[in-house]
């Protein structure tokens, strides 16, 4: 079985790039088809994610980490892909919202390119490879495939905001790409090596020089991430192009900007963690402070923005800030928390792009045009009674969705977003677990953040609300047309909110399981280090057969 499960590694990224070779040999006369082609190996994907969940958690591999060697030679002069409780977990998510964001694009946005299928499948591979690359090169790889993916999805739609924000993301991101490589080559000038796991060991035994060196590198290959992550300033672009994407294309944004906090937690816990410098030790404090100053900017923003588009934007950046913050923190309790923080936030954040489409769908008649049809008319404008208003099937619906991601951004009861903020603040008052003394050992940054978190769900409380009471409340608007191709995937989004809700409790405990794996890299790096070649195939001179 071990044999089976090593080769089902290799699946979420070699299926998507044939999917997206095949998908490109067919014009667009052919739509049913390509979207019959894509939507099957996105469920492939969700089907072989869902298996890897499974096996790492059984820990079918050795403490549940899975490595294959792509070109059978051994770590680290070969390329390995490594996959864990954390890897297989963001596979999951990633494979969930890409099938909703597919489903809601079959009545208008697939049509609206000819290559928006093996675009996407593109982007899937990009995506997936950065979760379960070993190494800093190859997630470079990775990393301008998702980017570039994303430059023509985008651009989907050919709408002048849209191509005006796609200029302005795509210099950005060549910019931070730039920043990505010169980290790598100094990183790897200073260790010899690119691997993470090998990284990790060499560089706990550097001289003063080279490990100056890294972390000169690191913090260069950390711009790149922190961009992608919006961090405040390196977040700017990210509103704007939030509010002019496509609302499938948006909600795949809301996961690759998980993407940079996902590379941040593994190289964070993998390599510096716990490397006792003077230099680690203000990094630690400086990533949580940037973590703030993000939410603190998320907040305003969120709080001054009338555009739903905009609103959805900040509620990343804001989500961002939280667990940067969180990372920097590093306890064990918080970033567990974090993790369920991060899947409620991104699950909800992208219902809430798809929303979006659907609610600007709702058009009121000018308020002097109505006054004037109902003078021309004679028309009462005061009726002595009324029988109350039917609510339509549509207005229903997009009320109760719009009510429910406003209630998980802002972390209000009774759903996955309260339950993630109250976990976090529990932590984050009481990282060690226990109580000593009857005493909060909370320190000061811990209190900030936490007050900056109620914060911004006040904010988003206030703007989120004040959205909705003029749209669905207002006697003048006009219920859309909504197909079930639409519905369903906002449905489904919200549902597994609602089941993290629920199941709060197994999966407050995966997640500890992840987290403690997490701060246990010896685990990841033996298991990295000391997988074998296949016998009888190309092996690398000395490797053990």
């Amino acid at each position: 079985m071990r044999f089976w499960a090593d080769q089902l590694i290799l699946l979420p990224i070699l299926l998507p790039l044939l999917s997206a070779a095949l998908l490109v040999l067919f014009n667009g006369r052919r739509q049913q088809l390509k979207f019959a082609i894509n939507l099957t190996s996105t469920l492939a994907l969700l089907v072989t994610a869902i298996a890897l969940f499974w096996l790492t958690d059984s820990e079918v591999w050795p403490n549940g980490v899975g490595a294959y060697l792509a070109a059978n030679w051994v770590a680290p002069f070969g390329i390995v892909l490594v996959v864990d409780r954390l890897s297989a977990l963001m596979l999951t998510l990633c494979a969930v919202i890409a099938t909703a964001a597919l489903v809601f694009s079959y009545r208008r946005w697939s049509r609206s390119g000819v290559h928006f299928h093996s675009l996407f499948q593109f982007l899937l591979a990009g995506i997936n490879g950065a979760f379960i690359t070993g190494d800093l090169f190859n997630l470079f790889v990775f990393f301008e495939i998702m980017l570039a993916a994303s430059y023509g999805l985008l651009l989907l739609g050919l709408q002048p905001n849209r191509i005006r924000a796609s200029m302005q993301y795509v210099v950005v991101n060549l910019l931070a790409s730039s920043f990505f490589l010169i980290g790598v080559a100094l990183i790897y000038a200073a260790a010899g090596t690119l691997n993470m796991a090998d990284l990790a060991v060499r560089a706990a035994s550097m001289g003063d020089s080279e490990r100056l060196l890294l972390e000169v590198g690191a913090a260069i290959l950390a711009i790149a991430f922190l961009t992608k992550s919006a961090m405040w300033p390196l977040g700017f672009w990210l509103p704007t192009t939030y509010a002019a994407a496509a609302p499938p294309v948006g909600a795949m944004l809301v996961l690759m900007t998980k993407v940079g906090v996902y590379v941040l937690l593994r190289l964070w816990l993998l390599v510096f963690a716990d490397q006792e410098t003077s230099l680690q030790a203000i990094s630690g404090t400086a990533l949580v402070v940037g973590g703030l100053l993000t939410l603190a900017f998320g907040t305003i923003g969120l709080l001054g923005s009338q555009e739903l588009g905009r609103m959805a934007g900040f509620s990343a950046i804001i989500s961002s800030g939280t667990l940067l913050a969180a990372v920097g923190y590093g306890e064990q309790q918080v970033v567990s928390a974090a993790l369920f923080y991060l899947l409620s936030s991104t699950l909800a954040v992208a219902a809430f792009m798809l929303l979006i489409e659907l609610i600007e769908r709702i058009r009121k008649p000018s308020a002097a045009m109505l006054a004037l049809t109902m003078e021309a008319f004679a028309i009462d404008n005061d009726p002595e009674e009324s029988a109350g208003v039917i609510i339509p099937a549509a207005m229903a619906f997009l009320g109760l969705a719009f009510v429910a991601c406003a209630l998980i951004i802002a972390g209000l009861p009774p759903l996955s977003g309260f339950v993630a903020k109250f976990t976090l603040f529990h932590a984050l008052l009481n990282p060690a677990g226990m109580f000593i003394d009857n005493l909060y050992t909370a320190g000061p940054l811990a209190w900030t953040m936490l007050a900056l978190i109620i914060l911004s769900g006040l904010a988003a409380i206030i703007s989120l609300m004040r959205f909705g009471v003029r749209t669905f409340w207002s006697t003048d608007a006009t219920a859309p047309r909504l197909q079930l191709t639409e519905a369903m995937p906002v449905s489904i989004l919200l549902l597994l909110c609602i089941a993290m809700t629920v199941l709060a409790g197994p999966t407050s405990a995966y997640l500890d399981r992840t987290a403690s794996a997490l701060h246990e890299p010896s685990q990841y790096i033996d298991r990295v280090m000391s997988v074998t070649p296949v016998p009888g195939v190309i092996a690398v001179e000395g490797a053990e057969p």
